[in-house]
Formats: structure tokens, sequence, C-alpha cells
């Protein structure tokens, strides 16, 4: 299994506490983030030697390319090239960013969000030795006592943790995520000084509309929410959990989390044995029925965002498998996300609209409610006329023909004719579904997502019945 992490209200739900489960207590649920502003000794020492690692590797790429001329590729794949061998080698806390670069390849350059695809697979693992002096100062145990088998050899290696293959004692196949020795105060140094810096960019007029502060501040959150791996464990059961909530989930998973070993920095979780959802040769080899299992990951996804509460935030290929018993699993709860109520009722008159009845002045009202639009935007059918007639049109195009990046840039437009401002909650949605787009362009070209009525099966359950009684549309399991 490869187990790597944005926001989950660990606050909302720490009285519903896993004690059912041998999981922890309310108060280890609870993120105690250490303070951003604070800069010392500690932070001057380590800026220096961020500021010269970053010079140096820059430099020699940049030499690099001098050398080779323009075999070593264009100015701005050099250079990016050269960032990223810095972030890799400055640790976990910017091989984090160079993937939240990666996974927002349109707010970037695009040399540098391709060459930041390395920090999602090229991250250096910790020794074994280190590894297993974690997991035996959390479960109290000899690494020997607490398993029939260990695997030295990680599974994969990410910013925050490592993977390691185990048998445990009763013979069950696991694995454990183990976090990296005193990686919790590295990193909340290094954002430290990504705050400091970020505050001195924030008085470029340029830079000033991107707030910088509040990017890093948002980062520095999730990160130490990432680093709570109580937290982490309790979420990854709560989703598995949830999946069960209407008894049609069957062919959709998470790992089960195996608490008698677990640790403030160890989670043990059953193995699952499968091949990521991006390896489309080998699903196509497999026979897999791609449009299928993406409809079925895609629907359990949007009952947890719109019903449960906890979503996963990171569906990236690594952390949505096919399984080789024809199920999809989630992987990897590091990273979640919780809408407020407001958000979720939301987007559920949005999908309302889109799916069942076309209905734009609920989008138009819904989007007052968040606050994207104002409340004095104009007349609320003329508004909803004008998205309607630039909106509608696409979403009745398959996933072959029009992109959810270009309805995205349309809606786009429409936000500045309309003086309206992003949704912070949204943002976290908006960007899994440029990632089940991305399977879907290659499973399921033919199909239309926008349309699918089959995802909201229970999240609006009394409109879609009726809406398949009336058009014959049958539903698959």
């Amino acid at each position: 299994m490869d187990s790597g992490g944005n926001r989950a209200g660990s606050e909302d739900h720490a009285d519903d506490h896993a004690d059912d489960h041998g999981g922890p207590p309310a108060e280890s649920l609870i993120v105690d983030a250490p303070p951003l502003s604070s800069f010392g000794i500690t932070e001057v020492r380590r800026a220096v030697t961020i500021a010269l690692v970053a010079t140096v590797t820059i430099l020699r790429t940049v030499w690099r390319r001098i050398r080779k001329g323009r075999k070593a590729g264009p100015w701005p794949v050099v250079l990016s090239q050269g960032i990223v061998d810095a972030f890799i080698v400055l640790g976990p806390t910017f091989v984090k960013l160079g993937q939240l670069i990666a996974s927002s390849p349109g707010m970037f350059p695009a040399p540098l969000a391709d060459a930041s695809l390395r920090c999602l697979d090229e991250v250096p693992p910790v020794s074994v030795e280190a590894a297993r002096r974690i997991v035996e100062e959390d479960l109290g145990r000899p690494v020997e006592a607490l398993f029939q088998g260990f695997d030295p050899v990680p599974l994969s290696a990410a910013s925050i943790a490592q993977v390691h293959a185990c048998v445990l004692v009763d013979g069950r196949e696991a694995v454990l995520k183990i976090q990296r020795p005193q990686i919790a105060d590295r990193m909340n140094h290094d954002l430290r000084i990504m705050y400091r810096l970020a505050r001195l960019l924030d008085h470029v007029k340029a830079l000033h509309l991107a707030n910088l502060p509040a990017i890093v501040e948002d980062l520095h959150q999730v990160t130490n929410e990432e680093l709570n791996f109580s937290l982490e464990a309790f979420r990854q059961t709560q989703f598995r959990n949830n999946l069960a909530a209407f008894g049609d989930n069957k062919w959709i998973t998470a790992p089960e989390v195996y608490w008698d070993w677990c640790g403030p920095r160890v989670i043990a979780m059953e193995r699952m044995r499968g091949i990521p959802m991006d390896d489309f040769d080998a699903l196509r080899a497999r026979g897999v029925d791609g449009e299928l299992i993406l409809r079925r990951g895609v629907k359990a996804w949007m009952e947890a965002a719109l019903v449960h509460g906890p979503f996963h935030g990171d569906v990236h290929a690594g952390n949505l498998w096919v399984l080789d018993d024809g199920r999809a699993s989630y992987l990897d709860f590091g990273i979640m996300g919780v809408l407020p109520d407001v958000a979720r009722d939301a987007l559920r008159d949005v999908q309302h609209t889109a799916m069942i009845d076309g209905d734009y002045t609920r989008v138009v009202r819904a989007w007052q409610r968040l606050g994207i639009f104002s409340e004095d935007i104009g007349p609320v059918e003329v508004v909803a006329a004008q998205i309607k007639m630039v909106v509608d049109p696409m979403l009745d195009l398959t996933l072959g023909e029009v992109s959810l990046a270009s309805i995205m840039q349309q809606q786009m437009e429409l936000a500045k004719q309309f003086n309206a401002r992003t949704a912070r909650e949204l943002v976290l949605v908006t960007k899994q579904l440029l990632y089940f787009e991305r399977y879907a362009k290659e499973l399921a070209p033919n199909y239309n997502m926008s349309r699918d009525v089959f995802l909201i099966k229970n999240v609006l359950p009394d409109a879609v019945a009726e809406v398949c009684a009336e058009r014959g549309i049958v539903l698959p399991e």
C-alpha cells in the first residue's frame, strides 16, 4: 500500500472518539499547532542553511546548463529542476511545498509544476534503524515481539512518513505508517521562516493579492494536522465506517486501522494489494471497467463530503487504488476536509441544479449564502439566466469534449463579471474533482460526470428516485 495528508474539524468530532474500536481518547485528536510568528536563533540558523543550499543547488544546475547547452533543456525547465533539487535536499517542508505546486499546476508556471512531480515519489527514506526505533518507542516493545515479520525496505516514502510492510502476531498482513524522526520541530521551524518571508513579500504590490501569509498560515495548520497520527487514524476509521451507511458501497473500501499497534507516530492498518488508479495500461490489461469503478469511487467521495462530513482531501493516484479483488480503495488520510454546513448545503443545491432540474436561481442563492455573490448582485433570475447560458451547454459535454478546468475558467470569467470572490471552503473540493477528471479522461472519455445522478443517489435520494423513474434511468450497484 502506498500511504504517504486539508482540513478537518477535529474539534467538531472529538467527542465521538474511537474508544469503541480501541482508538484514541478525544484529547489526542485536538491539533495544538505551535505559534507561527515565533522567530529565534534556531530559525536564523536554519534560514542561513536554506539560503546556502538553495544557492548552491541552483548554481550547480545553471552551470550544467551552460556546460551542456541546449541539450540540457530550455532555461525555465533547467531552473525549475534546480529549484526542485533544492526542495528535496532541504527536506520534508520543502517537499511538501513541491507537492503543493505539483498538485496545483494552474497556479504555477508549467515547468515548475512538472518538475515538482518528483516530490510525489522521490523522497529519500529514513534508515530502517530510525524507523524501528520510533515503532519501539511508541509501542513499548521490540519489533520482533510486536510482529511476526517486519520488512526493512519501505514500500514508499513521503514527506512526513514512510510505509513498511509487516505481519501481525495473529498472522494478518499489515503496513505501518511511521513518522519521520524530529519531523514536527523541523517542519515548524521551516514554516516560521516561510511565514516571515511571506510577510515581507506581501508588501510587493504584484504579490499582495496572492495573500502569501494566509497561504503559509493554512499550510501551517494543515501540516500540524498531518503530524497528528491519532487524528489521521481516527479520520480513516470514520471514513471507512461511513462507507457502509447506505449499504450500497460494497465495491469501495479503505484500510482497517489496527488500533492495538498504533501510537502517536505509528499507524498500523490492513495491507491492500492492487494498482494505482493512474496505471491505465495495467487497468486495461486486467479488463477493468474504468468508468464503473470511477463512478463508484466518486459517489462514495460525494457522500462523504455532502452527507457525512469528513472527506478525503488528496485523491491523487497513489491514494486511490484498484484492488486485486475488483474493489477500489482510498488510502492515506493525512489530508481530509470537512465543509461547513452552509458550504455543504450550497454544493447540494449546485448538484440539484446540474443533475436534476436546471434551476440556476438555486445556484445564485447558494453562492449568495456563501458570500461568493453579494446580496446586491442584481435580479436573481437575470444572473441565473446568464450563468445558465454559459455553463449549462458545457455540462452536457463528455469529459472527452470539455474539461472541468474549462468549466472552471468560464466560471472565473463570470465571477469577474459579477465581482465575486473565491470561497476558500471549495478550493479543496475543486482540487479533488480535477483529480477525478484526470482518471476519467483516460478510463472513460465518453463519461459525463456533471449529469450522472448515480453520484448523488444518497445525497438527494428523493429527487434522484423521481428523476430515474421519469427518465427510465437504471443505476448500477
